[in-house]
């Protein structure tokens, strides 16, 4: 038995990881402006770094996605 999942699925996927990989880079992963500096601890740099890089990972995941349930990504057999 074939399950057959419509392409409109991936395509939400894909748009749920490109506009929360953006969210958690953009809010997650830079310095809030109205702390100190000396407020800044290497653990919340850290912190920071990870979730900006997973963001824009995710980012690229979704975009992955998205293109290639459009077929823009033509697969040499």
């Amino acid at each position: 038995m074939n399950i057959v999942i419509p392409p409109i699925f991936f395509y939400v996927m894909g748009a749920v990881l490109v506009i929360a990989g953006a969210v958690r880079a953009a809010t997650l992963g830079r310095r809030n402006a109205e702390r100190e500096l000396l407020d800044d601890t290497p653990e919340r740099a850290k912190a920071r770094r990870r979730h900006f890089t997973f963001g824009i990972v995710w980012v690229v995941m979704g975009l992955f996605l998205i293109a290639s349930t459009a077929g823009l990504l033509h697969m040499r057999h």
